[in-house]
C-alpha cells in the first residue's frame, strides 16, 4: 500500500521531467510525508525524494529523530540518502528497485548495517520491484529517444 503511494510520487516526478523516484514516510501507521525527486526544478543536487520526505517528516513531527518511522522509496537509496537515513535514525527502509550504479543499502555498499556508524536500520528490498523498475526504465528510454531526435 505505501509503496503504491511512493510509485504515485515517482510517476508524478517523471511527468515533471524529474528522475522518477518517489518516497513516503510512515510513522505509527500514518503517512507523515510524501515526496518526489526535484533536482531539476529546484536546481538542487540534494533534492532527492528521500531527503525531501525526511525533511517533511521531521518538520511535521517536530523532531529530527525518526526512530519510529519507515521510509518507502521506489529506488534503492544512494550514499547521500542512506547517510541521511542513518542520521535521521530511521527505523526501517523499504525500497523497490535495486540501483546497480549507486545503491548504498546492499548493492554497491551497505550503510544500513555498517557497525562503524552510530545507527543501523532494517531493510526490506524488492517490494514492487518490477513496477518500480519499469517506471525508471520507461522514463530513461523516453529521454534517450527524445535526445536522439533532438540531437
Amino acid at each position: 500500500m505505501y509503496m503504491a503511494l511512493a510509485l504515485e510520487e515517482a510517476r508524478a516526478a517523471g511527468a515533471e521531467g524529474e528522475a522518477p523516484v518517489g518516497a513516503v514516510v510512515v510513522c505509527d501507521g500514518a503517512v507523515v510525508a510524501r515526496a518526489r525527486n526535484a533536482r531539476e526544478s529546484a536546481a538542487d543536487p540534494t533534492a532527492h525524494a528521500e531527503l525531501i520526505a525526511i525533511r517533511q517528516a521531521a518538520e511535521r513531527l517536530g523532531r529530527w529523530r525518526l526512530s519510529d518511522c519507515t521510509l518507502y522509496v521506489t529506488l534503492e537509496p544512494c550514499p547521500m540518502c542512506a547517510g541521511a537515513l542513518v542520521n535521521a535514525r530511521i527505523d526501517r527502509l523499504v525500497y523497490g528497485a535495486y540501483d546497480p550504479k549507486a545503491g548504498a543499502v546492499g548493492t554497491l555498499m551497505d550503510l544500513s548495517s555498517d557497525e562503524r556508524l552510530n545507527h543501523r536500520f532494517a531493510v526490506t528490498a524488492g517490494v514492487l520491484e518490477r513496477e518500480c523498475s519499469a517506471v525508471l526504465t520507461e522514463f530513461f528510454r523516453g529521454l534517450r529517444e527524445r535526445q536522439k531526435v533532438g540531437g
